[in-house]
């Protein structure tokens, strides 16, 4: 059995600079060893659940700018799963939930970063998937159901975003957390922890400093889609907790 998992992947340059959450990531990776990984990234929006469709090697994407020379010639060169890819689509239909097929974009740095970190030899497939920031929590909790199960199949569901995630509140030579970003995480702890999903997806109205911490829902919906995913008797627990630059959270969860 597989659990899904929520990993933040905070700076692009966690693909190069090594740290207590890259030490972590790669005593994950060697902890488990999926048949296949599905990821839900914050940086591939589509007004339609779109699925990576391929058998073959995908492109590194560099969706970044103003990094070190070196972050551009990094290649993750992961393969892909059309098999995979049709199985995730039947599931979703058969949920009501329209799709759609993309045969050419690449990995993106909400993908390969932490791919990097966990499985640096590239050797599992992946299938990557897109995210609709727009769509009420509740609607992205039940895509994510849709793919309930895929951990007993031994395939890995990963979300890939942050829950405090606010460029313009970053404080770059701050080492110790912000308060109002610890709220804001210590509040989406305890309703995923207890099970109270009604007011996790009100979070926008019920938890603190929420406008602050979610300025833009991209990098938050991939926790309610990989929480979706997780086994019907699961709850969540955090495997990791950590920030950078006062308040860019590196809360990963698994279910």
């Amino acid at each position: 059995m597989i659990p899904a998992l929520f990993l933040s992947h905070g700076s692009p340059l966690l693909a190069i600079e090594d740290s207590e959450y890259t030490d972590f990531l790669a005593r994950l990776g060697k902890s488990m060893r999926p048949k296949a990984v599905v990821v839900f990234t914050a940086h591939w929006e589509e007004p339609v659940t779109t699925i990576s469709r391929m058998d073959g090697v995908y492109d590194t994407i560099y969706d970044f700018g103003g990094f070190p020379p070196e972050m551009y010639t990094i290649k993750y060169p992961a393969k892909g799963s059309i098999a995979i890819a049709d199985g995730l689509a039947a599931r979703l239909g058969q949920h009501g939930i329209q799709t759609q097929m993309d045969v050419k974009r690449g990995l993106d740095h909400g993908s390969w970063t932490l791919l990097r970190r966990l499985y640096p030899e590239a050797d599992v497939p992946v299938v990557q998937m897109s995210v609709h920031p727009f769509l009420p929590p509740a609607e992205q909790f039940r895509i994510g159901e849709a793919l309930r199960g895929l951990g007993e199949e031994g395939i890995l569901v990963l979300g890939s975003g942050a829950t405090v995630h606010n460029l313009r509140q970053l404080r770059w030579d701050r080492k110790e957390p912000e308060e109002w970003a610890v709220e804001f995480d210590d509040w989406l702890i305890d309703k995923i922890g207890s099970g109270s999903n009604e007011e996790l997806f009100r979070y926008r109205e019920l938890a603190p400093h929420a406008e602050r911490a979610v300025p833009r829902e991209e990098h938050f919906v991939p926790l309610l889609l990989a929480f979706g995913s997780k086994a019907e008797q699961s709850k969540g627990s955090v495997i990791y907790r950590g920030y950078d630059y006062g308040s860019l959270s590196y809360l990963c969860l698994s279910f």
